[in-house]
């Protein structure tokens, strides 16, 4: 059983993705994470150091090392790791998707207290990241709507989570 959360960043997709694996009693991944841990650098300086093409390919190395290393997960993707390289098409492939359509305006009132921590945002004034949540959604929307199942539920709670991928 693999199961990859997708979404926009502040969506939920780490919290969610704890609970469930440890409801499920199988491993968590969260690819930012492994991506930190594997090159040493927090995601703010590999975007300012290396650029966003090169953390984008450490990314798909990763998630397709974690992916071909364990037979059962739940794995927490970055914002933008379905939009590159068919990654989600690999995800649909080796296992289950499930986005998590969080409502914009939840995402706006999470992401403004938790900018400098994400380097798309990092330097954006507050008063243009609604403006460009809502572009960036628009543009990684279609890939969002190719997961295998879809969460729009909000608040959005562990039994729910778990009775919309193994029994919707």
């Amino acid at each position: 059983m693999k199961i990859f959360l997708i979404g926009f960043m502040g969506s939920g997709k780490s919290y969610c993705g704890r609970l469930l694996s440890e409801k499920l009693k199988i491993d968590f991944f969260d690819l930012d994470d492994q991506v930190v841990s594997r090159e040493e650098k927090a995601i703010t300086e590999i975007f300012a150091s290396e650029g966003e093409e090169y953390f984008r390919l450490r990314e798909k190395e990763i998630l397709y090392d974690i992916t071909g290393r364990n037979e059962n997960f739940v794995m927490a993707c970055g914002g933008g790791t379905p939009c590159y390289f068919n990654n989600i098409e690999f995800m649909n492939n080796s296992g289950t998707t499930v986005w998590i359509n969080t409502p914009m305006e939840i995402l706006y009132e999470r992401l403004i207290h938790d900018k400098n921590h994400r380097p798309l945002i990092s330097k954006l004034p507050d008063e243009q990241l609604k403006a460009y949540i809502k572009k960036k959604f628009a543009d990684r929307r279609i890939y969002y709507e190719q997961a295998s199942i879809t969460i729009e539920e909000e608040p959005l709670d562990l039994d729910t989570l778990v009775q919309k991928i193994f029994y919707a």
